[in-house]
């Protein structure tokens, strides 16, 4: 097996392609395949199979159903079968009710999560193109633009104003600058600006990269292996398992009670043990399982009916017991898309020229994908045939404006559209009504008054600037 390359932060990259035996142009799909045989699946834990079975057992680890195996159990002891029988055909049929339900949840999460399948631009073959996730392997050169989540841990070898998300990683609550370039082996993880890591993702600008580790190599995966849980028992569960627990427990102190009794009282002692293990049969509540995994199904039904999967049966009761359900507003209690409500003069009169500056602005923009530029440009499209893109200063955290520079058959023109306040704090003067220019002081109080009044109503408010800057060629 090729031996993953040693803190690859501290090597150029040209030395990082020859040691990963790949190029600039990435693998073939042939070398491709023959590494991820070699490394395995681009995953954080690895690919299961049928796990029917193991569902399947998971259906008896309740301690009301070992209870009721071991009445079963002493049923056939005391020349019963027939009682035997009927609590061993309550228990299969209940656990066979909740693996049904169960396997069909995991089946239909599993078909969800193929719909959702997320991929990469990667070069195979000389040529760009869409690649599984889980399929990535080191020494593949990928893609990266604004919202991409990041394949693997990799080294940048091109990026424009890339600008990273790493909160996962490193708590940092600002996304992070990548640069390309060779740093210190002891560089620490969250000083690595020429680095990429599995677990974040790009939030503004473009980049090209060199994967160098992925699944469980990769630093979010050797996070992930120590941070290893088992799925938390739901309330229900608690429940039932005490529940089985005590009943566990009285059994067992009134069978010893009741022989002890009998063998005082000068009864056969093989009669006394045989009536002890009747009244344990007895005391059982063979249904109990049943009851539990019907009502349980009849609520996943009603609930899938509805469009929701509940991957465990118990989980189901859970709903039950809910008192306040809390969710995110956007996408879930909405339609989750953005509409452009007015585009306004300093006035707060209706301006096209706003409208057109702002449509420029998120026409031409290419690093920060987001819903707002989606909503200006389909409100009202304008005819940008005589437009040419020369430059674009992405947005970002910190000066939170985004500015295009355009040419239009003679000066040069420079649109910055962001948070209103941080558009306002660059500007020296603005366009009143007829396209009279005064001083940005004299109306910024108006200004602020109109924010106000359209923040007070549930609007987010954009600020629109522009400026001819003569004959350029980038944005400084």
């Amino acid at each position: 097996m090729t031996q993953l390359p040693p803190p690859y932060w501290s090597t150029s990259a040209d030395e990082l392609l020859l040691r990963l035996n790949t190029t600039p142009k990435g693998l073939t799909a042939e070398e491709a395949r023959q590494r991820l045989v070699e490394y395995g699946p681009n995953l954080l834990k690895p690919e299961k199979g049928s796990h029917a079975l193991i569902l399947l057992l998971a259906q008896f680890k309740s301690p009301i159903i070992l209870v009721l195996l071991a009445a079963a159990g002493l049923s056939f002891f005391l020349s019963d079968p027939a009682d035997a029988l009927i609590i061993l055909t309550i228990i299969f049929a209940s656990a066979l009710l909740g693996f049904w339900q169960e396997r069909g949840a995991a089946d239909a999460v599993a078909k969800l999560l193929a719909i959702v399948q997320i991929k990469a631009d990667v070069w195979r073959d000389g040529s760009p193109t869409e690649v599984p996730v889980e399929n990535i392997v080191p020494g593949d050169v990928v893609f990266l633009k604004a919202s991409d989540k990041m394949p693997g841990d990799c080294l940048m070898l091109e990026s424009k104003d890339l600008f990273v998300d790493e909160a996962a990683m490193t708590g940092e609550t600002y996304p992070v600058e990548k640069t390309v370039g060779v740093l210190g082996a002891d560089t620490l993880l969250g000083l690595r600006a020429n680095s990429l890591f599995l677990g974040t993702h790009v939030i503004s600008g473009t980049a090209t990269a060199l994967v160098v580790r992925t699944g469980r190599d990769t630093e979010f995966g050797k996070v992930a292996e120590r941070l290893k849980f088992r799925p938390p028992e739901t309330e229900f569960e608690r429940g039932v398992r005490r529940f089985g627990y005590l009943l566990m427990e009285v059994t067992l102190v009134l069978v010893i009670a009741i022989f002890v009794i009998n063998v005082a009282l000068a009864r056969p002692v093989l009669e006394a043990f045989l009536f002890s293990l009747a009244l344990a049969v007895g005391l059982t509540p063979q249904l109990l399982p049943a009851i539990i995994s019907i009502n349980l199904a009849h609520g996943a039904k009603r609930m899938a009916a509805r469009g929701v999967i509940g991957k465990r049966l118990a989980s189901i009761e859970n709903f039950a017991s809910m008192n306040v359900f809390c969710s995110a507003k956007t996408g879930t209690l909405t339609e989750g898309i953005v509409h452009l409500h007015a585009a306004l003069d300093v006035e707060g009169a209706a301006s096209d020229k706003v409208l057109l500056y702002a449509y420029l602005n998120a026409r031409f923009e290419t690093g920060f994908l987001n819903p707002i530029d989606e909503a200006i440009r389909t409100h009202r499209p304008f005819d940008l045939s005589g437009y040419r893109k020369l430059d674009e200063e992405p947005y970002d955290f910190v000066r939170k404006r985004l500015s295009i520079l355009v040419s239009q058959d003679g000066p040069h023109l420079m649109v910055t559209k962001g948070a209103l306040p941080n558009v306002l704090d660059v500007c020296t003067s603005a366009e009143a009504a007829g396209g009279a220019r005064v001083e940005i002081a004299s109306v910024k109080e108006r200004i602020q008054k109109h924010l106000e009044e359209y923040s007070a109503q549930g609007f987010r408010t954009l600020g629109v600037a522009y400026r001819h800057v003569g004959d350029v060629l980038r944005i400084s």
